[in-house]
Formats: C-alpha cells, structure tokens, sequence
C-alpha cells in the first residue's frame, strides 16, 4: 500500500519504520521535506517525504500520528480525501480537539474520508516490535467503516500483531482512548515500564 504518515515522532516514526520493512510504500507529509522531526526514516527502504498535501494525494492510507489539537492545521492540508483510508493514531490524553471529543470526529465531521481509530492502545516500543518471546500482542480499533476497518486490521497484521481486535463502533471510540489510558497507567505511572502489553486470551 501507499501510507501517508502525518506525524513523523515516535509512533509515526515507528509505524514508518515496521511498514517499510514489510514492503509499504511510505510516504511522509511533513512541512519542510529539507528539515523536519524524523527526517533518519529517509533511510528506511521506501520511504520518501513530500508536503502534507502531496503525501496525502499520492496516497491510499493516511495515518495521522500528531498532538490531537493539530488537527485543524491539518485538515487544510489534506485536500480531497474523499474514500481515502484515514487513520487516526492520535490519543486526546490531555486536551482534545474541541468542539470535538476526539480526533476521529474531527475527521468524520469535517471529511468524506473513511476513518478508523487505532495505533493508539500502546507504546511506540510496541508498534516498532510487538513480539514479546514468540507471542504476538494484539492492537485495537474502533469505528464505522468496515472498509477502514479493515484495512487497519491487514496493516496490524502487517506490522506483526496477532489480531487487531474491533473495538465497536464510533461510540467506542472515546472508550478506545480510555483504553489507551491504561498502558499509560501501567507502564509509566505505576512504574511496570513501557515493555509491557495487551493480548487478548479465550477459552
């Protein structure tokens, strides 16, 4: 696939980096494509930066990976994303997008484009290796486009996740982020360290 990346920090960068590897072709819309944060994921086998506009247009996916309130600079960027796979990636931890809860509504309110929340459930440490001794751990997503969906779902695969489990619909969405909350809780705040996980076990 061709994936845009906006937001070329730690999760864009790593999601980049694991997709690269996997034969994606990935493209970074940046500002200045002479200087920008991440501007090392050059090296990565095809990859390339162009204008966000550029990025998006030359694009199947768009993975918006950025502080949730960049959004609106953003969303005059994108140009026509109408049927374009977007994926929001973003978490609003600390203040989200308003009026908007989250980013996903920004998006499905204000585009045309088909929009699924995930890449947002752990650490970037995760997204770049989410083998822990032979067991894949599972990624997360929410919405209403079962297109988006899932194309979400084959890019998880994709990146080495053992499922991609669907979350519900946009009325999860701000749950999912919660969700989100939880690793945060447990990795940083009660000290268990980034290199931990979500997997989801039955019987």
């Amino acid at each position: 696939m061709k994936i845009a990346i906006i937001g070329t920090g730690n999760v864009g960068g790593a999601l980049a980096t694991n997709w690269s590897q996997k034969g994606h072709e990935i493209l970074l819309g940046v500002q200045d494509v002479s200087d920008f944060k991440g501007k090392a994921l050059l090296q990565n086998a095809n990859t390339m930066a162009f204008s966000v506009p550029e990025a998006v247009a030359k694009s199947e996916v768009v993975v918006i990976a950025t502080p949730p309130t960049v959004i609106f600079d953003i969303l005059e960027n994108l140009g026509n994303v109408a049927g374009k796979i977007i994926i929001d990636a973003t978490n609003s931890v600390g203040k989200n997008p308003e009026p908007y809860a989250t980013v996903y509504h920004a998006l499905t309110d204000r585009t045309k484009a088909e929009v699924v929340k995930c890449f947002n459930t752990t650490g970037f440490e995760n997204m770049l290796n989410p083998d822990y001794d032979g067991i894949a751990i599972d990624m997360f997503m929410a919405g209403d486009s079962d297109k988006a969906n899932a194309v979400a779902r084959q890019l998880a695969l994709d990146a080495g996740f053992g499922d991609c489990i669907d979350f519900g619909k946009s009325d999860k969405v701000a749950l999912l982020e919660k969700f989100a909350l939880s690793w945060i809780n447990l990795a940083i705040m009660q000290g268990m360290g980034r290199n931990m996980a979500f997997k989801i076990l039955r019987r």
